[in-house]
């Protein structure tokens, strides 16, 4: 199987592409998420892709999707081929498995994100000031802890080549307004809540993920999830049964291709091939990762 690099649908129209996503205008209320091969690290889309992968993230998501629409609604209309737009089917080919047809909705500035966990840029800003997103935290935590709660530690949304940038909660208010702001953080951790309990009794620890919200293009200000959800793009996996605070655990997500490309020096600006040993073992903790959290295999 190749990568798909770039999807290639010229009948529709092309609003934009994103480190991972193609985005098409379909009609006056509906837009197609693609999902593409493209991996990003450290806000740098490689040059090489990994065949598949967009697939896995589409499948993963509608998986959650599906069963978070209880905690919040979502701008999922149909990720089934069969029931999309005749102008959207003609792409079949390319498209098939990789596509979501969603409500058009605006999109926050905001990356959602929550942390259970203490790592990465968190866990290097605990260690520099005892806090995360300038969020007091208790002495003497160590890397991979579970944190008293889980937090809700937003950031910027970059543009492409640029990199987003932690905030304090407080900040949100002032870019959305303290109602949707409020309703943001809420919603953000009571979806982790809900996904964290399930994949921790399948035995994967939700450490942290991010997720994006936004409110129907033409309807009320209600809220609602949208983007992709708790996939190994948007999230840190982990190994239940391996898991112990004061190490780096085991992983299923990024976190392999971040820790390569630390080994060969990389960086952080320039796009890069990457060996076919790491897109290879890349692909296979994205599949173990669904098949855990789904029971079942991704159609690739």
């Amino acid at each position: 199987m190749a990568a798909l690099l770039e999807s290639n649908c010229p009948e529709l129209t092309l609003l934009s592409r994103g480190k991972v996503r193609d985005l098409y205008a379909v009609d006056e209320k509906s837009l197609l998420f693609v999902a593409t091969d493209r991996i990003s690290a450290f806000d740098v889309v490689m040059k090489t892709g990994i065949p598949g992968k967009g697939k896995v993230l589409t499948q993963l998501s509608v998986f959650w999707f599906n069963y978070l629409g209880d905690v919040l609604p979502n701008h999922l209309i149909t990720a089934d081929m069969d029931q999309m737009p005749a102008q959207v089917q003609k792409y079949r080919d390319q498209l098939e498995g990789r596509s979501l047809l969603v409500k058009r909705a605006e999109i926050y500035p905001v990356e959602a994100i929550v942390r259970g966990y203490l790592s990465g840029s968190g866990w290097q800003e605990y260690q520099a000031q005892q806090s995360v997103c300038d969020i007091p935290l208790p002495p003497n935590l160590v890397e991979s802890a579970q944190l008293p709660k889980p937090l809700f530690t937003p950031s910027t949304k970059a543009e492409l080549g640029e990199h987003d940038m932690n905030i304090h909660p407080s900040k949100v208010v002032e870019m959305i307004g303290e109602p949707a702001a409020r309703a943001m953080e809420s919603a953000a951790l009571a979806l982790y809540a809900k996904a964290h309990q399930y994949a921790l009794e399948r035995g994967i620890v939700i450490a942290d993920t991010k997720f994006e919200f936004g409110q129907l293009v033409g309807g009320d200000s209600s809220l609602l999830l949208a983007d992709e959800v708790l996939t190994p793009d948007s999230s840190r996996f982990w190994d239940a049964q391996s898991y112990q605070p004061g190490s780096s655990p085991k992983s299923f997500d990024k976190q392999y291709l971040r820790d390569y490309l630390n080994s060969v020096g990389f960086d952080r600006q320039t796009s890069i091939d990457l060996p076919e040993t790491v897109v290879q073992n890349t692909i296979a903790k994205y599949i173990e990762a669904f098949r855990i959290l789904t029971g079942k295999s991704p159609q690739l």
